[in-house]
């Protein structure tokens, strides 16, 4: 025969233990709610995760400004100075607290002076990185000697510029105009360690590049005559390995000159190409995947998402 259980009631608790309590659970959540959002979303977090992510997370609107969170110095490199190259303009980050940067050197093209490419110097370095803006040896060097004189470039940046110290030298890149465009490609296939390339309306008589190990980015215009994308920047950009994270951005309403002077649309996918590849920053990815559709002045994209580099 089962005996009826008794049970104890418990004393009510005091109505001040009982509000000291629910405000130190209060108190608690918030510090773990805190936590909670450090750990996911701070930059802190960011940097531990990758320690070569630079400024703060980009907006759509932080891209396509015409300068990003860092003040940039620039100081001139005479020709006399250096070998290999004709000299040229360094633009860099001025802090110092945020450790090494990337860095990009840009050729001009046939006939063209660093003046032609002067605008990418300060946009690009204010979003975090050293960008050397260089002058051949003479106005008409051809691609292969244009992609020998980049390498140069960085060489000089890294080993003996007084800036030398603000750059990682594993994490570098070359663009590049007409046939600076050709030479970037030239560079990137003679150092596949190189991080990223970009060649602007890109000029070269070589239409195959299947050696290219590095990420590039092509940039072709709809209005080239000189260089016409059917010929140049089209089979460069198709003859690339197919499992390089590749991009053809064909300009809208453009010219071979378009990379002369100052673009949005430029800088923007060449800002999100530097900082994901040079930098490993995926914040990045969301500029370039899904593929950014045709528009008012992207006459076409194409390219592999995700990115696998």
């Amino acid at each position: 025969m089962q005996h009826p259980r008794t049970s104890a009631t418990a004393p009510a608790p005091h109505p001040r233990s009982t509000r000291r309590a629910g405000r130190l659970a209060a108190l608690a959540a918030a510090v773990t709610a805190v936590v909670g959002l450090t750990t996911l979303g701070g930059p802190a977090a960011h940097g531990a995760d990758n320690p070569y992510e630079r400024g703060p997370a980009p907006t759509e609107s932080s891209i396509e400004a015409l300068r990003g969170p860092y003040a940039v110095a620039e100081t001139s490199v005479s020709r006399l100075a250096v070998t290999g190259f004709g000299g040229g303009t360094i633009y860099y980050p001025t802090s110092t607290t945020d450790g090494t940067f990337g860095a990009v050197a840009v050729s001009p093209g046939y006939t063209g002076t660093q003046s032609s490419i002067a605008w990418l110097g300060p946009r690009l370095a204010s979003q975090g990185f050293v960008v050397f803006t260089i002058d051949t040896l003479t106005t008409l060097d051809q691609p292969d000697s244009r992609g020998n004189q980049l390498l140069a470039a960085l060489d000089y940046l890294t080993g003996s510029s007084s800036v030398r110290n603000r750059i990682d030298s594993s994490r570098l890149g070359v663009m590049g105009h007409s046939m600076g465009g050709g030479g970037s490609l030239e560079a990137a296939k003679t150092r596949p360690s190189l991080q990223a390339a970009i060649p602007l309306t890109p000029w070269n008589l070589d239409k195959t590049w299947p050696e290219i190990k590095t990420p590039t980015l092509i940039f072709g215009a709809d209005g080239d005559t000189i260089a016409p994308v059917a010929t140049h920047a089209e089979p460069f950009y198709a003859t690339l390995p197919s499992s390089l994270d590749r991009a053809y951005l064909e300009l809208n309403a453009a010219t071979h000159f378009t990379p002369n002077t100052s673009n949005t649309t430029i800088a923007k996918y060449s800002i999100s190409w530097l900082k994901r590849f040079i930098d490993n920053d995926s914040r990045y990815e969301q500029f370039l995947c899904p593929l950014p559709r045709p528009s008012l002045t992207i006459e076409e994209y194409r390219g592999n998402c995700p990115h696998t580099s």
